[in-house]
């Protein structure tokens, strides 16, 4: 049973940083995808970085690039966003989410729901 935990959440002024980490998901021997999924005020729940874990490839939302990093440490099993500059539109719960998935199809469907099979409860992220 995996069990993701996320942390690191709270309420930050405009031009700020934060620092998310998830915890608990278990390693594939082919790789996973894990995921950082944001849902904001009235906004439907949305992708905004994911990393693969078989070949470290990192993609991002197009509204965070150059502002938010992904990564991971293997050894812990755990996956960190690094959140930079915020802005009043990143407010909102973030959910870590994590399924198997080899580097390729990692790639191709990072921000689409259909890799992942375990979700964390979210951490809520102000920007004032």
């Amino acid at each position: 049973h995996v069990q993701l935990v996320e942390s690191g959440g709270g309420t930050v002024q405009a031009g700020g940083s934060l620092r998310l980490s998830c915890s608990g998901f278990r390693a594939s021997r082919r790789g996973d995808a894990v995921a950082w999924f944001r849902q904001g005020p009235g906004n439907q729940r949305e992708a905004v970085a994911a990393i693969c874990t078989g070949d470290g490839g990192a993609y991002y939302h197009d509204s965070v690039k150059g502002r938010f990093t992904v990564s991971q440490n293997s050894a812990k099993n755990t996956v960190y966003l690094q959140m930079d500059s915020l802005t009043f539109a990143d407010t909102g719960t973030y959910v870590c989410a994590t399924g198997p998935s080899d580097p390729i199809t990692c790639r191709r469907l990072w921000n689409n729901r259909n890799p992942y099979l375990y979700w964390g409860q979210g951490t809520q992220v102000t920007v004032s």
